[in-house]
């Protein structure tokens, strides 16, 4: 991290080792406020650690760093603060999918949804209602905004679907999309066995299921409860809706789905991306680890703008 930033900064190697005190500073100022202050503090032990391994002179003046740290613990942004939530892995997808009963229409439904939301990256709210009540067809995907059978530029078969209102696009809409995958976290399988068992009608929820002699829509509430009983049962960690499309992701990234490909699946704008990232640095950085140059290409994709 200190090497990336000083290559942005235009550092001279001079200034690096031994680590020029105005040097430190203008690092630890501008992790401040983007980074949480424990993060930060293991940053500047890693270089410390790094000129005692080698033998290098430590010139910095310790008040001075400790008093940056405090500056910098007191701005931490706010999700940095909260307890860090560990993002969902396919095998975590798995672990849940293999514990719904695909022959009921609350669980089919909630199949599709899930695997719908992972693979095509969307927001949980994208995908569900807010309220058994609150359907609108002007907002909510529904059965006929499916396209199957599409074929991509490389002629690769994938199934898109519309979303009539997002967050960031509003009433213009988004197009969400995934490809088949293997075993049961398929969004395929899924989608196709709650079409099939639940029936829903064009223009109802994509994801309604029978209930009773009733159709009743997704409710995001509703996904939620499912997957935490299942999650509690089955003593696996209870992860939030939003740790879904962190997941979806990580996943693609530690594909090899290039940075910009992920940014344009995810439907950010260039800038929302980096900060993305950079919010759930902490999350996904252990996960990134695993392949040095898929780790250093996150961190230089993520490092926050030089102040």
């Amino acid at each position: 991290m200190f090497h990336i930033f000083c290559d942005h900064k235009g550092i001279e190697e001079e200034h690096r080792a031994p680590v020029n005190p105005i040097v430190f500073s203008s690092f630890i100022s501008t992790l401040a406020g983007t980074y949480g202050g424990s993060t930060i503090r293991n940053y500047v032990y890693g270089v410390r650690a790094w000129h005692i391994i080698h033998g290098v002179k430590w010139k910095i003046n310790e008040d001075e760093v400790e008093s940056l740290l405090r500056a910098s613990n007191k701005i931490s942004p706010k999700e940095a603060r909260q307890k860090e939530k560990q993002p969902w892995t396919v095998d975590y997808l798995e672990n849940i999918c293999k514990h719904l009963d695909t022959n009921d229409p609350k669980d089919a439904a909630i199949h599709a949804c899930l695997t719908t939301a992972f693979w095509g990256t969307a927001r949980l709210g994208e995908v569900t209602v807010s309220k058994l009540d609150g359907f609108n067809p002007e907002i909510h995907v529904k059965v006929s905004d499916v396209q199957h059978g599409v074929r991509d530029r490389n002629n690769l078969e994938e199934t898109v679907i519309f979303i009539p209102w997002t967050k960031a696009a509003r009433e213009r809409g988004e197009k969400i999309f995934w490809a088949k995958q293997e075993g049961i976290v398929d969004p395929k399988n899924a989608l196709d066995n709650h079409l099939r068992i639940n029936n829903p009608p064009e223009e109802g929820h994509l994801f309604a299921y029978k209930h009773n002699s009733n159709m009743r829509p997704m409710t995001k509430s509703i996904f939620l409860t499912r997957i935490s009983r299942i999650a509690s049962k089955n003593n696996l960690k209870k992860l939030p809706g939003h740790s879904i499309r962190i997941g979806s992701t990580l996943e693609y990234l530690l594909r090899g789905v290039p940075f910009d490909v992920v940014k344009a699946k995810g439907r950010w704008q260039s800038e929302a991306f980096k900060g993305y990232l950079r919010k759930h640095a902490q999350i996904m950085a252990p996960y990134m680890q695993s392949d040095p140059k898929s780790y250093e290409t996150f961190v230089r994709y993520a490092m926050p703008p030089i102040r």
